[in-house]
């Protein structure tokens, strides 16, 4: 059920940038300036804090000494898996973020190591970055708890195989789920306190670009909209799939649905921090997420869900009523 990853440089960066909008969202809420107040939802972490302001032509970006221009996102999306390329070059602004991101990171990276006495010499950015993280994220761990809790959830997408026979397979999944999202508040965190300025006219358009697909679409189309991320799988057909079709039966069109293949959209989900699958994401009638939920969901937790947002059946929301 995890998404397939994305390969080479960007993974450990994209690793740390994945997010849950619903916490960014309250964090920055009162950042007067910031990119989230003025692009809602269109950064995924360190940006999230910056300025958008007027720059040298091509400079796309400054920070703390660092300077990002246009070629460096053009030779960004050319290192990515082909099958990637075209996606991502439509998502300008999370190419940037990913290679701020992952310069920025570097450089503190190798400051600490190195405070530490620890040798870098030989070690690829990459390792340099990983050793960082792993220094980071060293006391997170996973009890029996953790790995019954997420069997319980998700026994159906294992196939029937007994939790003996995937406990390892759930651990080390748990185990990257929490220190990625410890890793989402850190490098949020980082953003604030450093002065980060991104081309204004440039950011602006990108804006534009990014809102170009049916979740962004549908969120801001003033109506609550659910968000299933989910795909088919080794067990057969998309178990969403019947969900879908009795929530939409059940409230007809004053709620958006919005069905999403993270395997064939990956930049797309992973710009709204979906590391496994199926995923579903609540949002209200402002775009703000509600609630998330990973793994599988029953249809009565669904409804429920969906009332806590003052929306009911085949009606209009209680706040019109």
């Amino acid at each position: 059920m995890r998404l397939v990853s994305i390969s080479g440089a960007a993974a450990i960066v994209m690793a740390c940038i994945f997010h849950h909008p619903a916490e960014a969202q309250d964090e920055v809420s009162n950042t007067a300036g910031a990119i989230e107040s003025l692009y809602p939802n269109l950064s995924s972490g360190i940006l999230m804090y910056a300025k958008a302001a007027p720059l040298p032509d091509n400079i796309l970006l400054k920070a703390d000494g660092l300077e990002i221009a246009q070629k460096d996102i053009d030779q960004f999306v050319a290192r990515q898996p082909r099958r990637l390329q075209a996606e991502m070059a439509k998502f300008g602004f999370f190419a940037l973020e990913q290679e701020a991101t992952g310069r920025i990171l570097l450089k503190l990276a190798g400051e600490e190591l190195r405070k530490n006495n620890r040798d870098v010499t030989g070690m690829t950015d990459d390792q340099i970055r990983q050793a960082f993280f792993d220094n980071l994220t060293r006391d997170i761990t996973v009890n029996d708890g953790d790995v019954e809790k997420f069997y319980k959830e998700n026994e159906t997408l294992f196939c029937g195989a007994p939790l003996a026979q995937v406990r390892k397979q759930i651990e080390n999944q748990v185990l990257q789920d929490k220190k990625q999202r410890f890793l989402d508040a850190y490098t949020r965190n980082l953003g604030q306190t450093m002065e980060i300025i991104v081309a204004d006219a440039w950011v602006k358009a990108q804006a534009q670009t990014a809102r170009d697909n049916p979740l962004d679409q549908a969120r801001a189309n003033g109506k609550p909209t659910l968000a299933v991320f989910s795909a088919k799988s080794c067990c057969g057909p998309d178990k969403m799939a019947p969900l879908i079709g009795a929530v939409r039966k059940t409230f007809g069109d004053i709620l958006n649905i919005v069905s999403i293949d993270p395997r064939r959209e990956q930049i797309l989900s992973a710009r709204y921090g979906v590391r496994s699958i199926p995923t579903q994401i609540f949002y209200d009638k402002t775009g703000k997420e509600y609630y998330r939920n990973s793994g599988l969901i029953s249809e009565k937790d669904t409804i429920e869900k969906i009332g806590g947002m003052n929306i009911a059946p085949n009606g209009p929301t209680a706040a019109a009523r």
